[in-house]
């Protein structure tokens, strides 16, 4: 299924589709991101968000859950349904199709190198399962979730590391496919 959808991937990641997904990206990040982050300032104040954390304990996790306060807990678990559905999308589609087009000029076909457009996909994934656990946190806060809130933190610290390797794998795959093309 996941080599099937590699595929797709490199089908679907033509030069358009690219250049939108860098456009969506670009104007996410200077448009959307700057208004967003400050609102989420409002209710976590110094605490910070734990998806911002490349790792947390439990303890860290329930110490953010009682500095936010009932209201602050239930305006995370919006955002965590309203905004964090979009921008998990927003980051993929653009690496996804960036890494496929990318690649696509860097490596032969059949390479295994070919299946690293599956890294932002697989960081979404771990996003949405940590956008869950936490929200699954703040809403039976102040009630222990225990196997929830060290999945959270597990989940957090995956995604971080598959969305940085994204950003890796695009710089690396760039410089390959331009040294390919002045070859």
């Amino acid at each position: 299924m996941w080599i099937r959808f590699s595929g797709w991937l490199y089908r679907f990641s033509n030069g358009w589709v690219t250049l939108a997904g860098v456009v969506v990206f670009i104007l996410f990040t200077a448009l959307v991101l700057p208004g967003q982050s400050a609102r989420e300032d409002d209710p976590t104040g110094d605490v910070g968000s734990p998806d911002l954390f490349f790792y947390y304990s439990a303890d860290d996790l329930y110490r953010m859950a009682e500095a936010y306060g009932e209201q602050g807990r239930a305006e995370y678990i919006q955002v965590r349904f309203t905004f964090d559905l979009v921008w998990p999308l927003v980051y993929t589609f653009f690496l996804a199709t960036a890494i496929s087009w990318v690649f696509a000029r860097a490596f032969s076909d059949g390479s295994k190198w070919q299946l690293a457009n599956l890294a932002p996909v697989m960081g979404m994934v771990f996003d949405y399962l940590e956008n869950i656990a936490t929200s699954l946190v703040m809403w039976q806060y102040p009630a222990q979730t225990p196997l929830v809130d060290w999945l959270a933190a597990i989940f957090t610290s995956l995604k971080w590391i598959l969305i940085g390797t994204s950003f890796v794998l695009l710089l690396m795959g760039s410089l390959i496919a331009i040294w390919r093309w002045i070859k």
